[in-house]
């Protein structure tokens, strides 16, 4: 990761991500005094880097921005006291046109079903996903809710919409926890799971959210999954913002 962000070229591209994601290759040429060739070779060093995630729109390679990388670095060497100074690295975000999506990726030493379970199962959630417990049957069609001990209410509900254990988990969402995410309406989560040898691939996608949708909706997600990481793999808890916030 840190070989691929030493080129400024590299660093430009991910500049471009933060402004828009979701572009394709012919996008990002566009924006570089450089041939085609030369913008794929570097893409590829940032894919294999999992700074861009990739992800097809019918004959379109569309090339997103993955902060999780980012963020476990920082959750390993930055102090609390650092925190205010790296916002901007745990903070990175991309807009798109109408509608707007967000992509994360990250690999997890455990198996599929141990992963699946880590998703659905309420209490091991509360363990990364900030304390909150995450209740369904987890059928299509049925309904899930958000809770936290500490909370006065409901802190989101959705629709299960599709489920494909242990590969794929489909959901709307609706955050309840403030005023300004109630505002922002039904949005839509995306779980899936691919074994890569001992690991897995996760990918999750947060989409159908408006542009400029308040940042509360995604900005977690690279908390919770590097999160969810540690503790299958560990089975220690991971200490961040998010999860500091009922303390």
């Amino acid at each position: 990761m840190f070989r691929a962000l030493a080129d400024p070229t590299r660093r430009s591209l991910l500049d471009q991500l933060f402004r828009k994601d979701g572009q394709t290759l012919s996008a990002l040429e566009g924006r570089l005094p450089m041939t085609r060739f030369g913008v794929m070779k570097h893409l590829k060093q940032l894919e294999e880097a999992r700074l861009v995630v990739t992800k097809r729109r019918g004959r379109e390679k569309l090339h997103f921005l993955n902060p999780v990388p980012i963020r476990l670095v920082h959750d390993r060497w930055v102090s609390k006291y650092a925190e205010p100074w790296a916002a901007a690295l745990s903070g990175l975000k991309n807009r798109l046109e109408n509608p707007m999506e967000k992509v994360f990726e990250i690999y997890i030493r455990t198996t599929p079903e141990r992963l699946w379970e880590a998703i659905t199962d309420p209490e091991i959630r509360g363990k990364y996903n900030f304390g909150v417990r995450i209740s369904s049957d987890w059928t299509p069609g049925s309904r899930f809710e958000m809770s936290h001990a500490k909370a006065n209410g409901l802190l989101g509900e959705g629709e299960i919409l599709e489920v494909d254990p242990p590969r794929r988990l489909v959901q709307s969402m609706v955050a309840l926890w403030s005023d300004d995410v109630k505002r922002e309406g039904t949005s839509r989560v995306t779980w899936e799971i691919e074994p890569i040898g001992d690991s897995c691939r996760l990918t999750v996608t947060h989409d159908q959210l408006r542009e400029g949708a308040n940042r509360e909706l995604y900005g977690g997600w690279p908390m919770i999954l590097s999160g969810l990481k540690t503790w299958l793999e560990t089975g220690e808890l991971l200490t961040t913002p998010g999860s500091l916030r009922y303390g």
